[in-house]
């Protein structure tokens, strides 16, 4: 054609030829990045900072703002603030925890993730409402450091079946809703973390924020083993860790600054872990609640124990 030249279209590509570099092809899975690379993946010191703010406030913050605020702004038959507390959680969570594996400089098992997250929200819910009656509870004189049947306001209960009503409630907040809840949340962890290293040693150093932030993430995490009562989950965890580093160190790759966050974070918290447990470790009355081989008293245990005993003699004085 006169006074324009005719745009010729791309080659096709041969069969089974790979795309190029760093595109997105469909797939069984859907679509999926190409061959991965070790790229430089920086501290994601927003991410960890909305995740440790965010774990302490609608997290551990949800039980102390439920018995600080007047009740009379959340009555007893309506959701407490803590409710609120842990409606937010469950929303603000996986949405950052999808976050953090898109920032991942590997391609990690979409699948997997999804599945995860849609467990993780499920077994948060079930923990809300099984939550929520437990500590509600506390107010008519519910003592977490004694079992359900041990507990003076239940077991004079009738008819008797009602016993058994609550302690379905507590297996659905302790025992299904924790699993359903931990085992994606440290699953999602785990995969994140295998994507953690690179060949660049200059790039396996933590930045002044990494170091600031690993306190109060140390302490959460010693929070959510204690009180959720996942030590064998948090261990096996921290073992898969350790064995990939070792792996990977083999092949002359290291931890970047978020692998090494993280890494270190898990070291701390087993410490704190430790400390805990010796702290407690001659109390009869936490030891015939927590009878097995694993020792882990929970803090609120701790709290209705020996706390709520010292602010009652405060007020007697």
């Amino acid at each position: 054609m006169q006074g324009s030249a005719r745009r010729r279209p791309f080659p096709a590509a041969a069969p089974g030829s790979p795309p190029p570099a760093g595109t997105l092809f469909p797939g069984r899975h859907g679509a999926v990045k190409g061959e991965d690379t070790f790229k430089t993946s920086p501290f994601h010191l927003d991410l960890w900072f909305y995740f440790t703010l965010q774990n302490w406030v609608l997290d551990f913050g949800r039980p102390i703002a439920m018995i600080i605020l007047p009740l009379e702004w959340f009555p007893l038959n309506k959701p407490s603030a803590g409710d609120y507390f842990h409606m937010a959680y469950n929303v603000i969570t996986p949405f950052l925890l999808l976050k953090l594996i898109e920032r991942s400089p590997k391609t990690l098992p979409r699948s997997m993730i999804y599945v995860s997250i849609i467990t993780f929200v499920m077994g948060a819910s079930i923990h809300l409402v099984g939550d929520s009656v437990n500590h509600r509870l506390i107010f008519s004189g519910y003592q977490h450091h004694l079992s359900v049947r041990e507990n003076p306001i239940i077991k004079n209960l009738k008819p008797e079946t009602l016993i058994d009503s609550f302690e379905l409630l507590y297996y659905y907040d302790e025992y299904l809703g924790h699993s359903m809840w931990y085992i994606p949340f440290f699953l999602i962890l785990f995969i994140y973390f295998t994507g953690c290293f690179t060949p660049v040693a200059e790039e396996s150093r933590m930045p002044v924020a990494a170091l600031l932030l690993m306190g109060p993430s140390s302490l959460y995490y010693w929070y959510l083993v204690t009180e959720g009562q996942i030590f064998i989950l948090y261990i096996f965890t921290f073992f898969a860790m350790m064995a990939l580093v070792m792996h990977q160190k083999r092949k002359g790759l290291v931890l970047d600054s978020n692998g090494l966050f993280l890494f270190y974070s898990f070291i701390i918290t087993l410490l704190l872990i430790a400390g805990w447990v010796a702290w407690l470790w001659n109390d009869k009355i936490l030891r015939k609640k927590y009878p097995g081989v694993i020792y882990i008293p929970e803090p609120w245990a701790f709290y209705t124990l020996h706390m709520n005993n010292l602010h009652a003699a405060k007020e007697s004085l």
